[in-house]
């Protein structure tokens, strides 16, 4: 039997100790919310992380939801900041695997020293911005949201994503300046 009753009303009686409200919102918002999550980490591993880390947020914040955005809104920009968190945690802790003695003869000799230096440059620049400026240069050019759906997942306007992203660029290239001859 299909709950028909709207995801306000859900929400309200999930707080209110209804268990099986939480799943039916759950089951109702899954697919969109799994998809944000992939998109905004671009891996399916830390994106079922961060899934797992929002529905753990929702699920203890759910009385502070506010009804000044529709529910679906308030879960997708959940979703959005928990894949966010994810993938500054995992750039503080990034690591290699490795090398086995036997698949060292096999291993590749293209020394990756030049694209590890530019990586940590530009994630040390990205490190500068306020997190708004971050946030939205994140989205808009390492993930290639649109200026629209940027805009939608922040919760922000669309001239605020792009006065955002401009000035954060700006910001990048003076502290990127010195890469120009070497690139």
């Amino acid at each position: 039997m299909v709950d028909q009753r709207s995801d306000a009303d859900l929400l309200n009686a999930h707080v209110e100790g209804d268990a099986a409200a939480f799943r039916e919102l759950y089951d109702r918002h899954y697919r969109h919310l799994w998809a944000i999550a992939l998109r905004t980490t671009g891996n399916p591993d830390d994106a079922a992380d961060a899934l797992q880390d929002a529905l753990i947020s929702i699920h203890r914040t759910a009385t502070t939801f506010r009804s000044d955005s529709s529910v679906s809104s308030w879960l997708h920009k959940i979703v959005v900041n928990a894949s966010l968190d994810r993938l500054r945690r995992n750039r503080c802790h990034e690591t290699l695997p490795l090398v086995e003695h036997e698949s060292a003869v096999m291993a590749d000799t293209k020394n990756y020293t030049e694209a590890i230096d530019l990586s940590l440059s530009i994630g040390r620049a990205l490190d500068v911005l306020p997190p708004e400026q971050r946030d939205a240069v994140i989205l808009v050019d390492l993930h290639g949201y649109s200026v629209r759906d940027a805009a939608s997942t922040l919760d922000i306007a669309s001239g605020t994503v792009k006065s955002r992203c401009s000035r954060g660029r700006e910001k990048l290239a003076l502290v990127l300046e010195y890469l120009r001859d070497d690139y």
